[in-house]
């Protein structure tokens, strides 16, 4: 039980390590303060700290107390056979279009020498505050960060200020965390949203539904990008128009979806926060007698291989995936290199015609 308890204590304790809360060179709470702030024996605080001693995060100086000490562990850290090592931090690994992002990243460093360092967060908080807390203490010379639930707020902030103020380069792909005003590299999100509902309204549908996904970036600029087009047109449409889910109630999407067509028989044109989403609706909708794009005309984002298998090709916007990867590779070797933060990168999205919009 003692050892677990240890170890707990052990890992917070570099959790605030590695945030800044305990910064370098300054002491920590005495073992009496620890002892009373975890309600456990003295031996098991000594036990805690003696593993951050180990690790390098701590120094004990004898008569005055214990210190923070990341630069001896920078110092100290094993050989890594001369490889700069690259970290990536992903929200997913093997869904949807990150193979083909990490592919262009792996595929750029590879070529220059580096080696990387990869993990995901699945989209959840904690999760990422383990990957970044693993990137710090594997001593990684850059970072390429896919935001966790870009547009909430993130209580992982700290570690990223942490970050900068050990100088460690770093660029966020697909969205950024507005508050810390990092460099980004990224589709313009808004032109996206725009541009399919835009070419809905071309094609003379004057009822639109939106899908978007309201927990990230990328859904809350697409949704502004949706109600632009909507406004320069002249377009319609109430609060109910706008379906809005996160990552935990992705699964209830379909049913809000079929419950407003019922409600709304006239809305024939639907975009949809990506083409995963896209694809699933056209599968169920379909399976429910609902023709498309005869009867209800749908458009995604990303152009990803959903888009073009199935019955019906997706009309979607285009997502430059590995090019993505490979400039955010380039990205950071520069910002190695040259000890200098590039220009920030927004792609133009374009517009892919296939079948699943009709014009009325």
């Amino acid at each position: 039980m003692n050892q677990s308890k240890y170890q707990t204590i052990a890992d917070e304790l570099k959790s605030r390590i590695l945030s800044g809360e305990y910064k370098d060179n300054t002491a920590i709470p005495p073992e009496l303060q620890l002892q009373k702030d975890y309600q456990v024996s003295r031996h098991t605080i000594r036990q805690a700290i003696a593993l951050l001693v180990n690790e390098g995060f701590l120094r004990k100086e004898k008569g005055s107390g214990t210190y923070v000490d990341i630069k001896y562990k920078q110092e100290n850290k094993a050989p890594s056979n001369n490889h700069k090592t690259i970290g990536v931090v992903t929200t997913y690994l093997s869904d949807y279009i990150f193979p083909s992002i990490i592919r262009g990243i792996e595929k750029t460093l590879r070529e220059k020498g580096y080696s990387l360092l990869l993990t995901s967060t699945n989209n959840d908080f904690q999760q990422e505050k383990q990957c970044i807390e693993k990137m710090i203490t594997q001593g990684v010379e850059g970072l390429i960060v896919e935001p966790t639930k870009s547009n909430q707020y993130n209580p992982n902030l700290a570690l990223y200020v942490r970050l900068r103020e050990q100088g460690i380069p770093m660029v966020m792909i697909n969205a950024v965390y507005e508050e810390i005003s990092a460099p980004f590299i990224c589709v313009d999100d808004v032109e996206s949203g725009f541009l399919a509902t835009d070419y809905l309204i071309k094609n003379n549908h004057k009822k639109l539904l939106l899908v978007t996904k309201i927990d990230d970036l990328q859904g809350k600029y697409r949704m502004k990008g949706f109600i632009k087009a909507c406004e320069k047109s002249g377009i319609q449409f109430s609060p109910e128009d706008i379906i809005t889910f996160e990552t935990e109630t992705r699964k209830t999407i379909f049913d809000q979806v079929q419950a407003r067509l019922k409600e709304e028989p006239q809305i024939t044109g639907l975009v949809c926060y990506n083409d995963q989403v896209a694809s699933s609706l056209i599968d169920r909708l379909s399976a429910n007698g609902l023709l498309i794009p005869q009867e209800l005309s749908v458009i995604g984002n990303d152009n990803s291989a959903l888009s073009k298998i199935g019955n019906v090709k997706l009309t979607t916007l285009n997502h430059p995936k590995e090019q993505m990867g490979q400039d955010s590779a380039n990205w950071i070797i520069e910002a190695i290199e040259e000890g200098r933060e590039p220009e920030n990168i927004l792609y133009e999205p374009t517009l892919i015609e296939r079948d699943s919009v009709t014009p009325l």
